[in-house]
């Protein structure tokens, strides 16, 4: 089994170019299939029945993945078994996979407008790598950029002069993406006073250098912005696409129309960015639910009074 989903993800490398973060998340999600094969005794992928597929798809739900997470196994797992099929090696699982569950919509998860601003306004510490995760932080939140991208962002994908920064997204996707006045600033700060002494004698393309000299890791920046989160007094757990989300949803709030926000994000469909609008209903009735002088009485007791 596994033979047949190394040789897939090879696929996937050399004729679709999948980045390698893609490549990853695809080898987990196949991973899982092949540990739930085995589970059952089988050792073969072509005895997929529909019993054993609805039986997959409850072990992912008590594994207590999200929606998010089930469908995008699912994805993972419809194109392991199309490409068996194209070869000819299996052309009866096919029509199991049809017709499996869409995914649910599930609202993302945010900071408020108070969090945020308790999280950029930490007090500075005199030490050079506060000031580099300030920069970070606040760079994150002020374009809403993914993690992979923050970290992958090199010194000449800024123009700090005119405000605007070249990100790169899934697929090589590149999209020019605006900069806030604050995050500049502290770009800018980063650049000219703290990266040289993160550098000494070496070079470096990247734009976020650790302790080494070396490129920053998204699980590096992610124990960061933990870090950064506990001293806001943030006790939610707090992942760097939280603050992606919440670029998003805020800029809605204020005014920004759905077009330039899947613009900023870089989705490739408006259908994907119009997921925040239903967290600006959600909030919208919550304040209406509230606030409203005429909202439902408790009982008629109340109503009569």
């Amino acid at each position: 089994m596994q033979e047949l989903v190394d040789e897939y993800l090879t696929m996937l490398q050399v004729e679709s170019g999948c980045a390698a973060n893609t490549l990853a998340a695809y080898r987990r999600d196949l991973r899982k299939l092949v540990d739930f094969f085995q589970q059952e005794g089988l050792t073969d992928l072509h005895a997929l029945t529909k019993p054993l597929w609805v039986q997959f798809l409850g072990s992912l739900q008590t594994a207590g993945l999200s929606s998010s997470s089930i469908a995008r196994c699912l994805a993972s797992v419809r194109g392991l078994y199309k490409h068996l099929e194209m070869g000819q090696r299996n052309a009866a699982c096919g029509s199991i996979l049809k017709g499996t569950p869409k995914q649910w919509v599930q609202l993302p998860k945010l900071l408020s407008e108070a969090e945020v601003t308790r999280l950029l306004n930490l007090p500075a510490m005199d030490h050079r790598d506060d000031r580099r995760d300030a920069a970070m932080v606040e760079l994150l939140y002020a374009t809403g950029l993914r993690v992979s991208e923050l970290v992958n962002l090199e010194v000449a994908h800024l123009n700090l002069d005119v405000g605007f920064l070249q990100a790169t997204g899934k697929r090589d996707k590149q999209r020019i993406v605006p900069i806030g006045q604050k995050a500049r600033d502290l770009v800018a700060h980063y650049i000219a006073l703290i990266r040289p002494q993160y550098l000494k004698n070496r070079m470096s393309h990247a734009l976020f250098l650790t302790r080494l000299g070396g490129a920053m890791s998204r699980q590096c920046f992610w124990n960061i912005l933990k870090s950064r989160a506990v001293r806001a007094g943030i006790t939610k757990p707090l992942s760097p696409h939280m603050l992606r989300h919440s670029f998003a949803t805020h800029l809605l709030d204020h005014g920004a129309d759905l077009r330039s926000v899947q613009m900023m994000l870089g989705h490739a469909s408006i259908a994907t960015t119009q997921i925040y609008t239903h967290v600006e209903h959600t909030r919208l009735k919550k304040v209406h639910d509230n606030y409203f002088p005429r909202k439902q009485r408790k009982s008629l007791k109340n109503a009569g009074s």
